[in-house]
């Protein structure tokens, strides 16, 4: 595959990991699905993992990477090419810090739990305290320590597994980026040669 082509495909990848990222940690501001329980999320849903590492920060290398697969304001030449892949690289690098800052808020967020009501009367996290090997992830009778919202230890799990999940995909698909986009700064496009190297061959004939 081309690398002009390979950097469209992973761009095309990218964008909407991002917009998945978006969304969980959207949904995860408004536990089961509704507002009034807004004031009462953890540090880290607030800390936006999703929105800025895994998301804002994701849209710069897949948009970057659809511009080095095509035509782009650095030219349609070898040097223009060069330049978006170059650009497309530098945008890799931003990625994997934002989808590794995606991550670590994921992670945490999982182990730590929801924050939630408790039978003894306040807003807590109950399953911060818990030995690792007893983690609430593994024991489904724990759940019933969050008395409200509705079903917020469920909603915590999926919207930040999702989260997880999508920020180890980014991460490998910006490092297959920065090796395509190398290959395509000092190798250049093929695309590009195959069209010269037919274009000489019609002359000839």
């Amino acid at each position: 595959m081309c690398t002009g082509k390979c950097s469209r495909f992973i761009g095309l990848v990218l964008i909407p990991m991002a917009l998945t990222c978006i969304i969980a940690n959207v949904l995860l501001i408004f536990p089961n699905a509704d507002g009034q329980w807004t004031k009462h999320i953890t540090t880290e849903v607030w800390l936006m993992g999703g929105i800025a590492g895994g998301g804002v920060f994701m849209l710069c290398p897949g948009l970057s990477a659809v511009r080095a697969g095509g035509k782009g304001c650095c030219g349609t030449g070898c040097c223009g090419n060069r330049c978006r892949m170059l650009r497309s690289v530098l945008c890799s690098v931003v990625g994997i810090l934002g989808a590794f800052y995606c991550f670590m808020v994921s992670l945490f967020g999982l182990i730590d739990g929801p924050l939630c009501w408790t039978a003894n009367d306040k807003w807590e996290k109950p399953f911060v305290d818990l030995r690792k090997n007893d983690s609430y992830l593994f024991h489904k009778e724990d759940w019933s320590k969050c008395l409200r919202p509705p079903n917020i230890v469920l909603w915590n799990i999926v919207l930040f597994s999702i989260m997880l999940g999508m920020s180890i995909l980014e991460a490998v698909f910006c490092a297959f980026q920065i090796i395509n986009g190398c290959i395509g700064v000092f190798c250049g496009d093929c695309r590009k040669e195959g069209k010269s190297k037919s274009k000489h061959n019609d002359e000839g004939l």
